[in-house]
């Protein structure tokens, strides 16, 4: 995909102004047909993300409204589009099964306001400094959570409270699986695999529409006997006043930090990722955060669930052509008419063939890239240890764990350090590394007192940190090893650190070993 530069109301940062007749212009041409592309893609996965929640359904059209409509309007990422979160579906389900559905909104609400402190207090970059493989096994965590708590009710069954459950009990449900509920689903996950390789002419066309459209039509015209989903009342009913908790306050503190955690991650580390595809102006994160918590108090007010930016519309956004914050608000106008006037056509859609977007959703999140890297970077078992956490704990048990385990694991590689000396012929070959700090001196003064005197040494530097005293230690032994007739070649250097770099100085020339007189 190529990256695009952005014009109409947010291009002014970019160039001289444009006149209004050229806005309307670009917002017609670019930010109407984007905005339509959009709306067709979070319809479906407004509702589905609804139900996976155990939340009224017309509660995802409500934060999809909310969210594109607010975030539009004075979110700092122009380009992104807010709306029900994929990473909050579980942590939701639990609220709504604790606390109950209005007690639920009002931990939206609450999530909201620390978000708008966040942001006002201008400390949004700091949430960028948590661990990114953290990030990504807390996201693959919930898509396997999803995964298993869908596959249940693809199969014509409930999800369970507990992951652990949902492993379980899957063979006896595939046993009992309803087979043309089952026959839905599988189709809605193969059609949004097989989209991918769409001929160009219907690349256009989002994937999980055409996916519920087909297997909707199928449930109809064929006589199935299927679960569908359910609306009660009018759209108007869906709206709900949040609720005061009847006690358990604790737990309602941790929920709302837990709510507010991920929501902020998710939507920054989403415009991070949206201001890698285009070259407008970058995210102002502080004013993003202030708006997603604007947008949750907004949401939380009247019904609807937590918001955070998406990236799965706000990447289909941009790559639609949209060139302003004008395709973000439309499509949220677009939902806004479908929800009062057609929200009759959802209780079509068979609830199987919604569990099979979701689950494809859910693997989406565990992504090969992320699980290369942590491999490539040594990150893997914080990787794994984060992801059992998420899935078999809960998310914040999970993510606490993994943050812990990161920490640690950058501890022991700042103080890790080895040193080997052994014989080679008639000299002898040193090896040195890791951080040479003030800590290895013992064992580096050791394994270098114990070079017989007079011998020729070949020394290899490969370390990421050098200090005072550890560079003292190497020059005292250089000049004692000299004065019994030995001779010293020091060679290699510092992997990292400028500071380092410039302590091995008077070591190492750059040309190739040096001997020290």
């Amino acid at each position: 995909m190529q990256p695009i530069e952005r014009h109409g109301s947010d291009a002014s940062d970019q160039g001289p102004p444009v006149s209004r007749s050229e806005r309307v212009r670009s917002v017609i041409r670019h930010d109407l047909p984007a905005s339509i592309v959009v709306f067709l893609i979070a319809l479906p996965l407004s509702v589905g993300i609804a139900i996976a929640s155990d939340a009224p359904v017309l509660s995802g059209l409500i934060s999809a409204v909310v969210g594109g409509l607010i975030l539009g309007f004075i979110g700092g990422s122009p380009l992104s589009v807010s709306g029900p979160a994929n990473g909050l579906m579980v942590v939701t389900a639990g609220l709504v099964a604790q606390f109950g559905w209005r007690v639920t909104c009002l931990i939206t609400v609450a999530a909201g306001v620390l978000q708008l402190i966040l942001g006002l207090s201008r400390i949004a970059r700091a949430v960028l400094a948590i661990s990114p493989v953290v990030v990504h096994a807390m996201l693959a965590g919930i898509g396997i959570t999803i995964a298993l708590q869908q596959t249940h009710v693809l199969l014509g069954g409930a999800s369970h409270s507990t992951s652990w459950e949902n492993v379980v009990e899957l063979p006896a449900q595939i046993l009992g699986a309803h087979k043309p509920g089952m026959f839905l689903g599988v189709l809605v996950i193969a059609i949004m695999i097989a989209w991918r390789w769409a001929p160009a002419k219907l690349a256009p066309i989002p994937g999980p529409l055409v996916a519920i459209v087909i297997a909707t039509t199928i449930s109809v015209v064929f006589p199935f006997d299927l679960a569908r989903i359910t609306l009660t009342g009018s759209p108007l009913d869906a709206f709900a006043l949040p609720g005061l908790p009847d006690g358990k306050w604790g737990a309602f503190a941790v929920s709302v930090l837990t709510v507010a955690f991920i929501a902020t991650v998710e939507s920054l580390l989403a415009s991070v990722s949206i201001d890698r595809m285009h070259h407008g102006a970058p995210t102002n994160f502080n004013r993003e955060l202030a708006g997603q918590g604007v947008a949750n108090i907004t949401s939380g007010m009247i019904g609807g669930l937590p918001i955070a930016a998406a990236i799965v519309r706000s990447s289909a956004n941009v790559q639609a052509g949209a060139r302003s914050r004008a395709s973000t608000i439309m499509h949220s106008v677009w939902i806004l008419v479908f929800t009062l006037f057609f929200a009759g056509l959802i209780q079509q859609i068979p609830t199987a063939a919604l569990a099979g977007l979701l689950v494809f959703v859910g693997i989406r999140l565990l992504q090969p890239a992320h699980i290369e890297t942590a491999m490539r970077n040594g990150d893997l078992a914080v990787y794994l240890v984060t992801v059992v956490g998420v899935v078999f704990l809960n998310l914040m048990q999970g993510v606490l764990i993994g943050l812990v385990l990161a920490i640690a694991l950058t501890a022991w590689r700042v103080m890790w350090f080895r040193i080997h000396a052994q014989p080679a012929g008639d000299e002898w070959r040193v090896v040195v590394e890791g951080a040479a700090t003030f800590l290895s001196l013992p064992r580096l003064t050791q394994v270098l007192a114990s070079i017989p005197a007079g011998k020729t040494v070949n020394v290899t530097m490969s370390v990421i940190y050098l200090d005072h005293a550890a560079h003292q230690a190497i020059a005292d032994w250089q000049r004692r090893h000299q004065t019994t007739g030995g001779v010293a070649h020091i060679h290699g250097g510092v992997h990292t650190g400028h500071r380092a770099r410039r302590a091995m100085d008077d070591l190492i020339e750059p040309e190739g070993p040096q001997t020290v007189a």
